[in-house]
C-alpha cells in the first residue's frame, strides 16, 4: 500500500474516531482499526477487540470532540474530549496512534479528568474556550 502523508492520517483518525466513538459503529471501524492492533492504554484489553469491547460498555451517551490533531510521519497525535461516559467528569485525553497499511495500528493515551474552574489552578479551561458546565 502506498505511503500515507500526514494530512491523510490525520483524517484517517479523525473518521476511525467518529465511527466508534460517536457513531458505535463496530463493523464499519473494523475498516479503520488493524486486526493487529496493538493497545498500550493500562485501562484497555489489548488488540482491537479490547477496545470495541470496552466501548459496547460504555453508555450510548458517550460522545468524542477532537479539538487539536498533528501529525508527522506515522504519527497522530488527537487531544480531544470523551464526555458522556457514565462518570461525573468528562475525559480529556491526548491520544497517540501510529498508522500503518492505512489503518491504526498501534495506540498510547494519556487521560485525565477534566477540571472545572474551580479546580482550574491556571484558570483556563482544559479543552476548548470553556469550562464544562
Amino acid at each position: 500500500m502506498p505511503k500515507t502523508t500526514p494530512e491523510q492520517n490525520k483524517a484517517l483518525v479523525l473518521e476511525a474516531f467518529d465511527t466508534l466513538f460517536n457513531k458505535r459503529d463496530y463493523a464499519a471501524a473494523e475498516r479503520y482499526w488493524s486486526d493487529r492492533y496493538i493497545q498500550h492504554s493500562a485501562h484497555i484489553a489489548p488488540g482491537r477487540d479490547g477496545l470495541f469491547d470496552l466501548i459496547r460498555t460504555l453508555p450510548a451517551t458517550l460522545t468524542y470532540e477532537n479539538q487539536l490533531i498533528v501529525a508527522e510521519g506515522d504519527f497522530v497525535i488527537a487531544h480531544g474530549r470523551f464526555s458522556g461516559n457514565g462518570r461525573p467528569a468528562a475525559w480529556i485525553a491526548a491520544d497517540i496512534v501510529r498508522i500503518e497499511d492505512g489503518k491504526l495500528a498501534e495506540h498510547w493515551d494519556v487521560l485525565q479528568e477534566e477540571a472545572t474552574k474551580a479546580q482550574s489552578v491556571s484558570g483556563l479551561p482544559m479543552f476548548g474556550d470553556r469550562f464544562p458546565g
